[in-house]
């Protein structure tokens, strides 16, 4: 029932070799790594960072907030005019496939001054372990690479041996925007985080919109499911700016269960969707709010130390 990553998989990015085909078809041979890398998107800066490659970070996406160390690196946004970018001579410049479809100018005229661009962004955990791959192939770290991705197994195996033994599992609605009613795909990191700390998605019909992560569902069908639905959760952060008050006050929703028994709970969304080590911590939380009594501060030490809530 829980899938974890494994080498080769993903569907756009591939690695043959040293070369790295990222999402959009590019190919970017890597006959050395990449000393001047400037990071458009927060994921990429925090496992650059993980991998010990930070030193080789030289910009970052604005609004950085992890590690800490990130913050003291020169801003750089895919708004920006290409010549600060130039100007800071990078040899690489991470983006994401929506940054390639929304401003190809820049992408353009980086290729055209020589600069490589590599665009990447896994939607699911299986497709994790190859995104690190390529993103230590492109940065000298491929040891390190490969050994993160077997923490990252090791810890998530343990956090799902916590419960076992439990049944039944409580059915979890998980909220991704609220102004919308959208939930997360059956395949997403967010349900994945979800499956891993012992819970049961109670959205498992739901499809993605458009080539997403995320899908829609509706109040009618939330309502619709009231009493299979144990606990309220929602991501929480700039893609979803909701309170637990917000959530108990929509119209309609005080007909759900856990509304009324008060099981709504929130979850930094920086922990449940994005592709880093963090997920673990995102893990960890669900379950403290799942499972307590297993989810326990002891069984904090099964989690690395970089990121122990």
């Amino acid at each position: 029932w829980l899938a974890l990553p494994q080498p080769g998989c993903g569907q756009g990015l591939r690695v043959e070799g040293r070369t790295v085909v990222d999402e959009t078809g590019r190919r970017v041979t890597v006959a050395a790594p990449f000393r001047r890398i400037v990071s458009l998107y927060g994921a990429h800066t925090e496992n650059l960072f993980a991998l010990g490659a930070g030193d080789r970070v030289i910009g970052v996406s604005p609004s950085e907030d992890f590690p800490p160390e990130a913050r003291q690196r020169p801003v750089f946004s895919y708004h920006d005019d290409p010549e600060k970018f130039l100007a800071a001579r990078p040899d690489l410049v991470l983006t994401r496939p929506m940054i390639d479809r929304g401003y190809p100018r820049l992408v353009r005229r980086l290729e055209q001054s020589g600069i490589a661009v590599v665009s990447l962004q896994p939607g699911t955990v299986e497709e994790m372990a190859l995104y690190w791959r390529a993103l230590g192939l492109l940065a000298g770290c491929e040891a390190e690479a490969a050994a993160m991705t077997g923490e990252f197994r090791q810890a998530v195996a343990a956090m799902a041996a916590l419960t076992a033994g439990v049944h039944p599992r409580p059915r979890v609605y998980f909220e991704a925007i609220h102004s919308r009613m959208k939930t997360f795909t059956p395949d997403s990191m967010a349900v994945f985080a979800l499956a891993a700390a012992g819970g049961v998605n109670a959205a498992a019909d739901a499809e993605p919109v458009r080539d997403t992560n995320i899908a829609a569902y509706g109040k009618e069908r939330i309502l619709s499911r009231a009493a299979e639905i144990d606990v309220f959760l929602a991501q929480v952060g700039p893609m979803n700016p909701v309170t637990v008050e917000a959530i108990r006050a929509e119209s309609g929703f005080q007909a759900l269960p856990a509304v009324r028994a008060g099981r709504v709970h929130l979850v930094d969304e920086r922990l449940v969707s994005r592709p880093t080590l963090r997920l673990l911590a995102g893990i960890f939380e669900i379950g403290r709010v799942l499972h307590p009594e297993r989810f326990t501060d002891e069984a904090r030490a099964l989690l690395p130390r970089t990121v122990r809530p």
